[in-house]
């Protein structure tokens, strides 16, 4: 079958690509559609250190092809849409309802794949960037067949990090001012998300002012090319601010722009030996720098929660996908991805 595989030179479509069968609490899904997020870029330019080759991808959705002994939940011909969290599901932080906080999911990452007598790593527990991908039950959640599988590729990602972050990390509230800081995938959903919370301003911050007839659709009351021009908005500050590039300076721009108990709220991924800095006086007023892995997800409520959403037209998912490529070009919408000519390219199969 065919994938996309980095094995440390560069990324590259192969078409020899194998998976084994599901074992006990695995499921075997065939990808109809993979959404390209910058994470999958950050492992090829070392920013997120991997064991390698890996078979890259972890946005997606399909048809459950098999299901493994004392799988129940889903069966085959189930559309699903798929999450990165292999959580164990039996822990005290999973049974407290924060998965993203389980330690078997921060486990060493499995090798499902093979070429001939080699066996390739799964990126984020997904690898979603082949034709058939291995993942654990609790991965798999079983979705509507109206939604489009193009569509619900990018909740498993970009929607439960963005919108999470919104509704389950930084709980914002009807009223209460809102900053993001990046309009690109991942931005878009925060930008969403303060919309479905009743939040009010909302200031898009990005330097493309390409971006503004997007970052409205979603959400945004103001559009902004830098963080500096926040204050004739919002002169004493936010309630939030959502950094979503994964810059060390926007970081700081984040922090000094916090109204009094405000709360700054890091999604964007920067190196991983990268330092931040803020003046330490400016917190006392109750501020807060909160990190966030992957919205605080549940995703097993969320995915559905948001599946429901899109079923009312509250929450957008199919003006997300900028445009669609077939597998093979995988290199030109990498490309187009790192430029930020889209807000998500979506991989078909």
């Amino acid at each position: 079958m065919r994938g996309v595989i980095f094995d440390g030179t560069a990324p590259r479509v192969v078409e020899d690509l194998e998976v084994r069968d599901p074992g006990p609490g695995e499921v075997l899904v065939r990808i109809a559609a993979a959404g390209l997020c910058h994470s999958d870029l950050s492992v090829v330019d070392g920013t997120i250190p991997f064991p390698l080759p890996v078979v890259l991808g972890h946005e997606g959705a399909g048809v459950v092809e098999a299901a493994g002994p004392g799988v129940t939940h889903v069966a085959p011909g189930d559309h699903v849409a798929l999450s990165t969290l292999a959580n164990c599901g039996t822990c005290a932080d999973c049974a407290r309802g924060r998965p993203t906080m389980c330690r078997s999911a921060f486990r060493r990452p499995t090798r499902p794949f093979r070429r001939g007598d080699q066996r390739l790593y799964s990126f984020a527990a997904n690898s979603a960037f082949a034709e058939r991908t291995l993942v654990t039950a609790v991965q798999v959640v079983r979705i509507p067949e109206e939604i489009p599988l193009v569509s619900a590729a990018l909740i498993g990602c970009a929607v439960l990090t963005g919108v999470g972050a919104v509704l389950n990390r930084a709980k914002v509230d009807r009223g209460e001012s809102v900053v993001v800081i990046g309009s690109g995938g991942i931005g878009l959903n925060v930008l969403q998300g303060a919309r479905i919370a009743g939040a009010s301003p909302i200031v898009a911050v990005d330097s493309n002012p390409a971006k503004e007839p997007m970052a409205r659709r979603f959400g945004a009351t103001h559009f902004v090319p830098s963080a500096d021009d926040v204050r004739e908005i919002l002169p004493t500050g936010a309630d939030h601010v959502f950094e979503c590039v994964g810059s060390t300076r926007l970081i700081r721009q984040a922090v000094d722009l916090l109204d009094r108990h405000g709360q700054a709220v890091l999604l964007g991924v920067p190196p991983a030996d990268a330092e931040a800095a803020f003046r330490v006086s400016s917190m006392y007023l109750d501020k807060s720098i909160l990190g966030c892995r992957y919205g605080s997800a549940r995703p097993q409520a969320d995915i559905a929660l948001y599946a429901g959403l899109y079923r009312q037209g509250r929450l957008l998912l199919d003006e997300l996908v900028s445009r669609t490529y077939p597998l093979e070009d995988f290199a030109e919408a990498a490309d187009d991805a790192h430029h930020g000519r889209v807000a998500r390219a979506v991989l078909t199969f």
